[in-house]
């Protein structure tokens, strides 16, 4: 597989709209990864090199890691669903380096590809959204991410080396995810040092910054209703984030309240106070490409998101997906945090180990 140029921190600009559409087959793909409409309005724009993307999850069949092709994230490139039914799931934008050349003062030089003599026009991109035979079905970069990728397993140590090479994660933030990864294993594996280890978990502000065990159970049993509260957020508010403590007291055992699952990779993030971007009613399944209504709506907070912390199997994943909050594990708050009040941004070097992500709930 080709290995991305850029690295986190560079500053690039995306091509112009003919010069991708040259890139492209007739479905609008480029190695299988769909170029969406949506990101047609970002084209002669400079943007700063999030994460080089050669690596990622499985939110579709939930295999494990995936090991995708020369590309990368790019800071505040995010869908917006206009073309996909009005998805609101926010997702991060691949962007693959053929669809982008360094700014001045940069000597590499983007990588020229052509799809195929046919050509690819904006409408067969526009046309290359929605399921053959399935109108009711749409395609984005989400639905085709298992096609666009190949299976990466978490022992592959050259996706470590990448990582560190590639400016995505420093040798901190890679040490302290190895010691969780070792932790977490000697929680699990059944030595009756579980709960001890978990207790003096949070006593270790040098290394996790004082944050509580992030991979404890609700308490109410499955199939039993869980509690729900109606705050109303709109776009624009602050709100403070509950306790992990009080969250699991929403949760049941298998850690959802009505069907959305609390990951712990939201964890660090207790406490603090945020931003609401937007009310989340509506998003496509991944595997079916078919809009699912929220019976419950949540919201999205500003700059919450997961950073593969706890992320086993998918240790340091630059995917950053958005995680989706129930109002009941979220306060209102008057006004923005001030000097001394506001909770530090939560640092991406923090650790990583299981689960991925937040998984999306009804």
């Amino acid at each position: 597989m080709t290995e991305s140029h850029y690295q986190a921190g560079q500053w690039v600009e995306v091509l112009g709209k003919e010069q991708i559409l040259a890139t492209l087959d007739k479905q609008g793909r480029l190695d299988g990864l769909p170029f969406m409409p949506e990101m047609f309005q970002h084209c002669g724009k400079r943007f700063k090199v999030f994460k080089r993307a050669h690596k990622t999850c499985d939110t579709i069949n939930h295999s494990g890691g995936r090991r995708m092709a020369d590309a990368v994230h790019l800071e505040g490139s995010r869908c917006d669903g206009e073309a996909h039914g009005g998805c609101q799931a926010t997702c991060l934008i691949f962007w693959k380096s053929a669809w982008l050349k360094p700014v001045e003062g940069v000597s590499a030089a983007p990588e020229k590809r052509v799809g195929g003599p046919a050509g690819c026009t904006e409408e067969d991109v526009r046309a290359g959204t929605r399921a053959k035979g399935d109108e009711a079905a749409y395609v984005c970069q989400a639905t085709q991410l298992f096609d666009a990728t190949t299976p990466l397993k978490w022992w592959e140590f050259s996706q470590y080396v990448e990582d560190y090479t590639s400016g995505n994660a420093s040798i901190g933030r890679m040490l302290r995810g190895g010691i969780y990864a070792v932790y977490y294993m000697l929680v699990q594996c059944g030595l009756g040092l579980g709960p001890f280890l978990r207790w003096i978990y949070g006593l270790g502000p040098s290394l996790w910054g004082g944050l509580p065990y992030p991979r404890k159970t609700g308490a109410i049993p499955v199939g039993a209703p869980t509690p729900s509260f109606e705050l109303n957020l709109q776009p624009g508010e602050w709100v403070r984030i509950k306790s992990h403590d009080e969250i699991l007291a929403t949760l049941n055992k298998e850690n959802k309240n009505r069907g959305l699952y609390f990951d712990g990779e939201g964890v660090p993030f207790c406490g603090g106070t945020y931003r609401v971007v937007k009310r989340v009613n509506k998003i496509l399944d991944e595997k079916t490409g078919k809009p699912v209504t929220f019976k419950n709506g949540s919201v999205i907070l500003e700059d919450v998101y997961c950073q593969s912390r706890y992320s086993a199997c998918r240790m340091f994943c630059p995917r950053a997906i958005t995680s989706y909050w129930r109002e009941i594990w979220l306060e209102r708050v008057d006004k923005a945090p001030g000097p001394a009040d506001a909770k530090p941004p939560v640092r991406e070097e923090i650790a990583s180990g299981e689960h991925c992500g937040s998984v999306k709930g009804n």
